[in-house]
């Protein structure tokens, strides 16, 4: 079938974001002595907004206060160093100008903070995206789906009609909980192995399987 509304999530999906993410959380975590993490270990811990990230990437037994003064730092950092070596995944700038030009509406949900959201689709998809969400004070994160329903509502757009595409098991239990079918792309922080065990309902291998699924070419 073709879908009439694509929702995606940003890291691992439409942007190759784990270098600078791990610059940020190596940034932070040298400040005060701990020992760094590799980039497999930063990728396994992404996923579930950046406090997890920090709680996941510092020593085990930090007090909630101080992961959660050690995010604020980090966020901090981050959203100044955002763009230094992300970029888009080999063809998604194309895939998001065809599905709009082919009357798709456009949304992204990432559990990053909604200002860099917004930040980073404008400077990789200028007039790409019709609606961006990240992480909301109040408002649930993913894998609830909350933030998918409010870039819906900013969108002006049903669920009958959209499909949601990510590249983790969180983009997974998202769709399911927002009563949406769900693309697994397998380019992203996930090996295919863990998208199937989480239920993974239609595996993507490439940018171009991807917009023909979406506009129901297969």
């Amino acid at each position: 079938m073709s879908y009439q509304t694509a929702l995606f999530d940003l890291d691992g999906t439409l942007l190759d974001t784990i270098e600078d993410l791990k610059d940020a959380v190596n940034h932070e975590l040298a400040a005060e002595g701990d020992p760094l993490r590799t980039l497999e270990e930063v990728t396994n811990f992404v996923g579930n907004g950046l406090r997890n990230l920090m709680l996941r990437s510092l020593p085990a037994g930090r007090s909630d206060e101080e992961i959660d003064r050690r995010t604020a730092s980090m966020k901090a950092w981050y959203s100044d160093h955002s763009q230094v070596k992300t970029r888009p995944y080999p063809g998604i700038p194309e895939l998001l100008r065809d599905l709009r030009s082919a009357g798709v509406a456009v949304g992204v949900v990432s559990n990053k903070a909604d200002s860099v959201v917004r930040d980073l689709c404008g400077s990789y998809f200028p007039g790409g995206v019709d609606a961006a969400v990240g992480e909301i004070a109040g408002l649930p994160r993913k894998p609830a789906p909350d933030t998918v329903e409010l870039a819906l509502k900013r969108m002006g757009r049903e669920k009958a009609g959209a499909v949601y595409i990510g590249d983790s098991e969180v983009d997974i239990a998202t769709a399911r909980n927002a009563g949406l079918p769900c693309l697994s792309v397998t380019w992203g922080f996930r090996p295919r192995q863990v998208l199937e065990e989480a239920g993974a309902a239609a595996l993507v291998d490439d940018v171009a399987a991807l917009e023909r699924a979406i506009l129901g070419e297969d």
